[in-house]
């Protein structure tokens, strides 16, 4: 699915009545939340609110603590209504939770307060009587706003892909359908999401969730595509978003993720570079999705990769993942690596190269003397049998180091 507009969480005046009209019978406060936790509506209270109630009525959502706290408890899963129970700390009284279903898929949450954590037969009863219709109206809320939504999974797919004509057509779609503006720079953001105990379409959600305040900035518009394990995010802007401002944005994502999904989920963004508008955004969603590559097996990149920033990486990670294996490292490389001092000089021709062959910088980084590094790197060469003053010698031994880089991080579980 993509989506331009944010998705408006206020329920109808329908499902407004319904949910006072419950909360009068209980003389309770009744919510009703989506899948993830966030307000959609909520009735008058009975003194029994809670910080939580408060804050989730001021802000449209609760806190991602809370969030993550009721997500634990397995909310998505429960097939009939449990106890959340409390937490005083979080300033969390119990509440009463009911899944709304509708044909084992989950519509959203309706939350009873019951600070003592228990609720009457009589009351269970008067709960369970009003929940399909309270279903009933989450579902026609929900195709409502549906109603006129564009459906764009095939633009973006087009505006992405190999055929000049077909990207041409899917701009000039999104274009002169309002849905993005006609301005000069573009960039694409790939997230994804490695695995996930969360039930089928919690992710998507999550996902949607997580990016939906990107759509529209003060700096950029936007759309973006959700799929059972990923999302892209299209944004234009006026002047060309800082590379601050994306890394920004996608530790925002991720933040979001790790409230809305476990652990296990491991998301990644990748962040492609900038182009001029539209008719290039192919080619930045190309790069987004090796930079995302970079995150899931580089772990010192924190789970956010960007394209700019990968150097010659970029091309060692567009080898596709079979042909990424020891094979691919230079035959003088390994035999220094196989060396009785491989370990050492390695370090040594790593910090030489990466230093761009400066004796002087080289030694102070390593903390030797310049005598030293010049017998280290007469070992490395009379082992190698490459010259270190060839351009191109340097470069073969320099990629042989980012691949071996990348092949460690692929045999290390927690890069993925």
């Amino acid at each position: 699915m993509v989506e331009r507009r944010q998705r408006i969480r206020v329920g109808s005046d329908a499902l407004q009545q319904l949910i006072e009209e419950l909360a009068v019978r209980l003389q309770r406060s009744v919510v009703v939340d989506d899948p993830l936790v966030r307000l959609i509506c909520s009735s008058q209270h009975f003194g029994d609110a809670d910080p939580v109630r408060i804050r989730s009525l001021l802000q449209g959502r609760a806190d991602d603590e809370i969030i993550r706290y009721v997500l634990d408890q397995g909310v998505a899963r429960w097939q009939k209504p449990d106890f959340v129970q409390g937490r005083d700390d979080l300033g969390l009284l119990t509440r009463y939770c009911v899944p709304l279903r509708e044909r084992g898929e989950l519509l959203g949450l309706l939350m009873v307060v019951a600070p003592d954590g228990t609720l009457t037969r009589e009351e269970t009863d008067t709960v369970a009587e009003a929940v399909p219709a309270i279903t009933a109206q989450l579902r026609a809320d929900q195709l409502a706003a549906d109603i006129g939504e564009l459906d764009l999974p095939a633009t973006l797919d087009a505006l992405f892909g190999t055929s000049e004509a077909a990207r041409t057509g899917a701009r000039r779609q999104l274009l002169d359908g309002g849905l993005l503006p006609d301005v000069p720079h573009a960039v694409v953001s790939a997230v994804q999401v490695a695995r996930s105990a969360e039930p089928p379409g919690q992710v998507e959600l999550a996902l949607r969730a997580a990016l939906e305040r990107f759509l529209r900035t003060r700096s950029s518009d936007g759309v973006m595509g959700v799929t059972p394990d990923g999302a892209v995010l299209v944004q234009v802007s006026a002047r060309p978003l800082t590379a601050q401002e994306l890394a920004d944005q996608a530790t925002a994502v991720r933040e979001a993720l790790a409230a809305f999904l476990d652990a296990s989920a491991a998301p990644v963004v990748g962040i492609g570079g900038g182009q001029d508008g539209l008719a290039d955004a192919w080619t930045s969603h190309a790069q987004a999705l090796v930079a995302a590559r970079a995150a899931r097996r580089l772990p010192h990149l924190k789970g956010i990769g960007a394209w700019e920033s990968l150097g010659e990486l970029a091309v060692l990670l567009q080898v596709p993942d079979h042909a990424l294996n020891p094979s691919l490292l230079p035959g003088p490389l390994r035999l220094l690596l196989d060396s009785p001092v491989g370990q050492r000089l390695e370090e040594t021709l790593r910090c030489f190269l990466e230093h761009a062959g400066s004796i002087p910088r080289t030694a102070e980084a390593l903390r030797i003397h310049r005598t030293s590094l010049y017998y280290r790197l007469r070992q490395i060469q009379e082992i190698t049998g490459l010259d270190l003053d060839s351009g191109g010698d340097r470069l073969v031994l320099h990629l042989g180091l980012r691949t071996r880089e990348l092949l460690q991080s692929q045999a290390d579980p927690s890069a993925v």
